[in-house]
């Protein structure tokens, strides 16, 4: 079939359904330190090209995909370094600038689909992030099957990752690693649609020689009242694998929220607790698939019993475009090193997207955390994002 297919045809496509975008994020960070020391702080803007190819036709269809990622340095100082925005050298001070790209070859049969190259996993067992200036990457394969109804399959190896604030590809090791041996990265998992209202999700991951980790999680909506409530439930098992070179891990951790929408508004109650001898595992700098991966804290060492509230606004009806969230934890029974784990934090966001005109999509978004901890530093934290996606074609 193939060789009846002319090359601009099979090229079709790929062209036809290519698209390319260009974020542009500004980005100011202020971590002021309450317990003595320098505040880190920084301002930075930061490119991201995405360009996405089609398929070619036939049977089997090829296609690739480029991210480019970029940041300068606004402003910074060699005592307020440090944010996670800019690398920064031997000496002390942030990079002027930082480059990478990363390329993703693609290919699809029916509904598999198999990538490789550069990845951006979003999995319970591994978040990249993107809380800063650029996002975190991932190096591997992955394949996806959706051929079966209301099923979805994935599966994948990791075996490099680059962090946020860097161009150097290193190996994946988790949080608090201090050695010098990294690993890779395997995972497998299913989400499946038992209602239009309810679905499942298990994934499986293991960082070789370092820890593995189950997840088995449940979302059900239902219409109550008015409104409609949202139930969340996570459970992770995790559990030291192969030569353990982080040592012991013995953890559970079962996290839920509750989430009631009303009109514009949402009340959201959570609830996390984490079992075992030692805190939750997850990959270095990665965000924790948790209500409690908060503006600074994440809530999840061992023992840790953590409450939320949660509420959001959305004032469409008044000034389309403005949403406000504010939410509150409060973590308690923790140990941590043989310390007592206690801590709360505060997060208040306001975001505001103009709707029209010729600045259409320019979003503005401020944030504030507040947060006290009995094994941490104390912390008070503001951020100002201007972003900005313009679609090249």
């Amino acid at each position: 079939m193939l060789a009846s297919l002319s090359p601009a045809l099979m090229a079709q496509g790929f062209w036809e359904d290519s698209h390319g975008k260009l974020t542009l994020r500004n980005y100011y960070f202020n971590d002021g330190y309450r317990d003595g020391g320098e505040d880190r702080k920084e301002w930075a803007q930061g490119f991201l090209l995405n360009l996405q190819s089609g398929y070619t036709a036939g049977t089997v269809g090829f296609g690739l995909d480029a991210l480019g990622l970029s940041g300068i340095k606004l402003d910074s100082s060699r005592t307020h370094a440090g944010t996670g925005l800019l690398p920064v050298h031997d000496d002390g001070r942030a990079a002027n600038e930082f480059s990478s790209l990363g390329v993703t070859a693609k290919m699809r049969i029916g509904a598999t689909v198999l990538k490789t190259g550069t990845l951006l996993p979003k999995i319970p067992v591994l978040v990249h992030n993107d809380g800063r200036l650029l996002p975190q990457t991932f190096r591997g394969t992955q394949i996806e099957y959706t051929g079966i109804r209301n099923l979805y399959l994935h599966s994948g190896h990791l075996d490099q990752f680059k962090l946020r604030n860097s161009t150097d590809s290193v190996d994946i090791y988790p949080q608090g690693y201090s050695g010098k041996k990294g690993s890779d990265f395997d995972f497998a998992g299913a989400t499946y649609a038992f209602t239009p209202s309810l679905s499942g999700t298990w994934y499986y991951g293991e960082m070789r020689e370092f820890y593995r980790q189950q997840f088995l999680g449940l979302v059900h909506k239902q219409p109550l009242g008015p409104g409609s409530l949202t139930s969340d439930l996570r459970y992770f098992i995790s559990n030291e694998a192969g030569e353990a070179r982080n040592g012991k891990v013995d953890s559970d951790m079962f996290s839920g929220l509750f989430t009631y929408k009303l009109g514009p508004q949402a009340l959201g109650v959570g609830y996390q607790k984490v079992s075992g001898d030692t805190a939750l595992p997850y990959a270095s700098v990665s965000t924790v698939y948790s209500f409690s991966n908060a503006g600074v804290g994440k809530f999840i060492q061992a023992g840790e019993q953590t409450w939320m509230l949660r509420y959001d606004y959305d004032f469409a009806a008044v000034l389309p475009g403005l949403s406000f969230m504010t939410r509150y934890y409060k973590g308690q029974n923790g140990d941590f090193k043989g310390r007592e784990a206690r801590e709360w934090e505060s997060d208040t966001n306001l975001r505001y997207v103009i709707q029209d005109s010729t600045f259409k999509g320019l979003g503005v978004e401020l944030r504030k955390a507040t947060y006290r901890s009995t094994y941490a530093s104390d912390r008070d934290n503001y951020r100002v994002y201007l972003t900005y996606d313009l679609a090249l074609w």
